[in-house]
């Protein structure tokens, strides 16, 4: 029996803007982030969706309330969906962290599979709470076509378990933007990845991460590792 997973990635958030790091940190979505939630709801109207998750961050209930209204269904809260814990990191911007934490941004960009935020969550911690979650909410809701909305870092961790991969590929996974959507369906015991942060339903005017200049350097080292595998 196939079970449907739509991940979508939360509106543009404050931290997203500021270049703050949030994890558990909860801030609300931006005016742009109400329009990127509003598109993705309405990318979404045609689809079939029975049941409606959301990490209870107010990012992600905030994304997912669109959703619900265009599906006419309650949006079920999660606290197992939220955010990687930043612990010290929480509320620290992006480019204090090489200077204040060095080891750790390493193990940040570069081998996420041994990475521990100070006096939070580690990457393993992390990909298991999201997976043991997962699989709670498939089991409950076999053969249904199931829609969670959930953050960045989460959507890139589990997208390892998806690709039947190691923590340590997760470099490899890239970035999506805010309001990406991914499908994924799960069948006899095996994730198959259907659709990959796709986030066309915004266009260059209303994605978050096509304008701003941290990912467009980010896109063209990634895309120049690639090309060199």
């Amino acid at each position: 029996m196939k079970t449907r997973l739509i991940f979508v990635r939360h509106a543009e958030a404050e931290g997203n803007v500021k270049r703050e790091f949030h994890g558990w940190m909860d801030g609300d979505i931006t005016e742009k982030g109400h329009v990127q939630a509003q598109k993705a709801a309405e990318r979404l109207k045609d689809i079939k969706i029975d049941v409606l998750y959301a990490s209870s961050l107010k990012r992600t209930m905030q994304t997912a309330a669109y959703i619900s209204k265009v599906k006419n269904l309650p949006v079920i809260q999660t606290d197992r969906m939220k955010e990687i814990n930043g612990g010290d990191w929480e509320g620290r911007r992006w480019d204090e962290l090489p200077v204040l934490w060095p080891k750790e941004n390493e193990t940040w960009e570069n081998k996420p599979h041994v990475h521990q935020m100070p006096n939070g969550e580690s990457m393993v911690e992390f990909q298991k709470r999201l997976m043991d979650e997962v699989l709670r909410i498939v089991d409950e809701n076999k053969g249904k076509n199931i829609c969670i909305v959930t953050h960045g870092t989460a959507i890139r961790a589990m997208m390892c378990n998806f690709m039947h991969c190691s923590l340590e590929s997760m470099i490899d996974i890239q970035w999506y933007d805010n309001t990406s959507i991914t499908i994924i369906d799960y069948e006899d015991g095996r994730f198959s990845v259907v659709l990959e942060g796709d986030a066309s339903h915004l266009g260059k005017e209303f994605s978050t991460l096509q304008n701003q200049e941290w990912f467009l350097e980010y896109k063209k080292s990634f895309d120049e590792r690639k090309d060199n595998i």
